[in-house]
């Protein structure tokens, strides 16, 4: 994954501005490899479309990503007879290569994209959108497999898609139903912000973009949509699974390790109540309390085997010490992980060494109580000694949360603001704002 270069903050989501006469609001693109039959038909139905329909200035770019056939001829074509068509030529193949070149050069401040075959019905293309425009979401998906879809599609496509998802939900913990449909749309200034950090060039393009913006917080929007199956699609559904399976290994081995750097992508959202400063008020405590038991319990359990196998050549004091040392090494990777949600490298060797002193006060606890289990019996069982630890135990778990959360991996106290001089309001003039009349009939 790509680690090299900061990716900044995402923006705070706000309806777009009325845009001046001729300038695109949305720009959709249609990446192609090798559809000179397909692209010309594609291209004067969603261009009728979108003249027909659509409220703003719009642009389509045909982006031909090593087409070896007519395409790119076809693509030059429609662009001298469509003012609002341009045609874009790579020399490397990927569709997903071919969706950020377009996007990251587009000054539209939304972008979607389509597939040639316009499998899916147009009528979807403004509610997709809409929803960017207005500043209420930040990407939107069209989704085949929501109750409210009608598709047309064979058994195998149908068992693909769904098994595909199920994989995405169970590894990646996605929480959108389809990643794989070619009917998308983001704002650019998320764009701009998200993709740096996307891998791959090719058909896991798409999954890995709204992975990383869902855990980045990022709303997705999702639009059921009437799809009918190309029986003459070019993709190689093996090759492209097989692909897609090795992009969720390395991106859910990423974020396994902390190496993408998603703490950079702090968004000042301001429009949300559950984001705001409350004073008084803990943040995230039942999640971090649910997350803090589930680490607990398999960390006990960890621990109780690892107890009973020092046990077969240690006493009890030392297999006690053992057992819990490794354990509370693992205990605390996997609480700041995954309780206390901090990622990366910063910090660890801190963490841990902080980790340890309440391994120290949990050892006390336990060394303690065996102590005092000797002290009353001279030679108590083998279960015992389990029952005994486990009751120290669940008294050193209450108070290791309590360090953690206050001292180990406390919450962000935001900084204060500088105050600021009181400077006299300037005027301004009345603002232009252009005829609507004339934006329509530009955008026609």
């Amino acid at each position: 994954m790509r680690t090299d270069s900061s990716p900044g903050s995402l923006p705070a989501r706000e309806h777009l501005p009325a845009a001046a006469a001729g300038t695109p609001v949305l720009d959709v693109v249609v990446p192609v490899h090798n559809e000179e039959r397909d692209l010309k038909p594609c291209v004067w139905r969603l261009h009728e479309h979108l003249t027909r329909t659509f409220p703003y200035a719009f642009r389509i770019t045909v982006a031909d990503n090593a087409s070896t056939d007519g395409t790119p001829h076809v693509a030059a074509r429609l662009a001298a007879d469509l003012a609002a068509v341009r045609s874009v030529r790579l020399e490397q193949k990927g569709r997903g290569r071919a969706l950020r070149t377009v996007w990251s050069a587009s000054d539209a401040p939304v972008l979607a994209y389509m597939d040639v075959d316009l499998s899916t019905d147009l009528n979807a293309l403004l509610p997709l959108v809409a929803p960017l425009i207005s500043g209420h979401s930040d990407l939107a998906i069209g989704s085949r497999l929501a109750r409210s879809s009608r598709v047309v599609r064979g058994a195998k496509r149908e068992f693909i898609s769904r098994a595909y998802n199920l994989i995405l939900r169970g590894s990646l913990q996605a929480r959108f139903s389809d990643a794989q449909c070619g009917f998308k749309a983001i704002r650019r200034d998320v764009a701009q912000v998200l993709l740096p950090l996307v891998e791959d060039t090719g058909w896991f393009f798409d999954t890995e973009m709204l992975v990383l913006a869902e855990r980045a917080g990022c709303r997705i929007h999702e639009v059921p949509v009437d799809w009918v199956d190309d029986p003459d699609s070019t993709v190689h559904i093996v090759h492209t699974a097989a692909e897609d399976l090795k992009g969720v290994w390395r991106v859910g081995k990423a974020l396994a390790t902390g190496s993408l750097p998603l703490d950079r992508l702090a968004r000042p959202f301001g429009d949300d109540p559950r984001d705001r400063d409350l004073t008084g008020v803990p943040q995230g405590l039942a999640r971090q309390l649910v997350g803090f038991c589930v680490v607990g319990a398999l960390s006990t359990l960890f621990y109780l085997l690892l107890y009973s196998g020092f046990r077969h050549f240690a006493g009890s004091q030392l297999a006690n010490a053992l057992a819990l040392l490794v354990s509370a090494v693992a205990n605390t990777a996997a609480n700041r992980r995954l309780t206390f949600g901090v990622r990366g490298r910063g910090g660890a060797v801190r963490h841990q060494a902080q980790g340890l002193v309440v391994f120290g006060i949990g050892l006390a606890l336990t060394s303690g109580s065996l102590a005092a289990l000797s002290a009353a019996t001279t030679d108590p069982g083998h279960s015992t000694e389990l029952a005994v630890l486990i009751a120290a135990n669940l008294a050193a778990t209450v108070l290791r949360f309590l360090l953690f959360r206050a001292w180990v991996f406390p919450d962000p106290q935001p900084a204060a603001p500088s105050p600021q001089p009181h400077l006299p309001e300037p005027h301004l003039p009345e603002p232009h704002l252009p005829d609507p009349q004339r934006t329509w009939s530009d955008a026609r």
